[in-house]
């Protein structure tokens, strides 16, 4: 059984960073795609950034975080990372971490964490 792990969050005011961890279970290798969502209150689920195994050099981001948050990965740890700098309170929601599975191509979730932009 797959399982994605967050954490990270918290609450930080504007202008501030957060790191997100995602640890896997298994081998990220396992995966041939991860990514990073999130949710606000009374909003649907949101990509904010995700890359392929196959190109994970190339990562894909929402506009409204590129040049503000990386995502990263360390095989090594099996863990992806989501670097927030520059954080707006319309960051403000629960962030998932998000892995298709190569073999099967099913979609796993983790139980998300909650990010908090504030004075």
């Amino acid at each position: 059984q797959v399982q994605l792990v967050e954490s990270g969050g918290g609450l930080v005011q504007p202008g501030g960073s957060l790191r997100l961890s995602c640890a896997a279970s298994g081998s990220i290798f396992s995966f041939s795609a991860m990514g990073w969502y999130r949710q606000a209150p009374g909003k649907e689920r949101e990509l904010v950034a995700s890359f392929s195994n196959s190109r994970a050099e190339y990562a894909e981001y929402a506009n409204s975080v590129k040049g503000r948050f990386t995502i990263s990965r360390d095989n090594a740890k099996n863990t992806v990372y989501l670097q927030m700098n520059s954080l707006k309170p319309e960051d403000t929601a629960v962030y998932y971490c998000n892995a298709r599975q190569a073999v099967t191509s099913n979609y796993y979730w983790g139980q998300g964490t909650q990010v908090t932009v504030s004075s």
